[in-house]
């Protein structure tokens, strides 16, 4: 009986790890189907002609998240028409974080313009697929013949506050590494930001 408590308590463990840890450079993204904020739901799928995507994981209420909303724009403009989209996701339990609730999704993208895709994602299916902890934290794709290959995962820059001129633009540099056919030199950093508000568990 005892080792069939052990046991049991390894997978449990190590299903919360997995859960935790999300997907790694090289990984296959599974495809989404989830609202956008003009009431339509967006797929990576339903996206033809791409290269792959930047999917940033963000809310509206996280000061760095706001911080980085006009280079989120900006990335989107300088990247969708050379088939890079940006896909936006709102991490946040609306409930446990009444400003990210779809309503004020919707004021949000209106009062900023948003140009790209900002998805719900209410219930964190895709957020602890992909492994997202922070906001906002970034998963670059790559569209391959296999399915959309992560090819960089972390954060936008290293210039939170935009105070430095010369500051390292990670993401810009791993796709345009990659429309050049390379690998990006840099795959992973550390993704700076607020914690994402997870949904309570209800208890029975």
């Amino acid at each position: 009986m005892k080792k069939l408590l052990l046991a049991c308590l390894t997978i449990l463990l190590a299903t919360a790890v997995n859960a935790q840890t999300g997907y790694q450079v090289g990984d296959l993204a599974s495809d989404f189907n989830l609202k956008n904020v003009d009431g339509k739901n967006v797929s990576l799928a339903g996206h033809k002609n791409v290269k792959g995507y930047i999917v940033v994981f963000t809310c509206n209420t996280c000061p760095v998240s706001k911080a980085y909303e006009a280079r989120i724009e900006a990335l989107n403009k300088m990247y969708a028409s050379k088939g890079y989209p940006v896909v936006a996701i709102n991490t946040n339990d609306p409930i446990a974080s009444p400003g990210d609730t779809y309503a004020k999704m919707q004021e949000r993208a209106k009062e900023k313009g948003f140009s790209f895709a900002y998805l719900e994602d209410p219930d964190h299916v895709y957020t602890k697929k992909y492994g997202a902890m922070r906001t906002p934290h970034v998963f670059v794709l790559q569209k391959t013949a296999k399915g959309n290959e992560v090819a960089y995962i972390g954060a936008i820059d290293n210039d939170q506050q935009e105070a430095n001129a010369q500051r390292d633009n990670y993401v810009q540099n791993a796709v345009n590494q990659l429309l050049k056919g390379e690998k990006p030199s840099v795959t992973s950093t550390k993704a700076i930001g607020c914690t994402i508000k997870w949904k309570k568990e209800v208890s029975k």
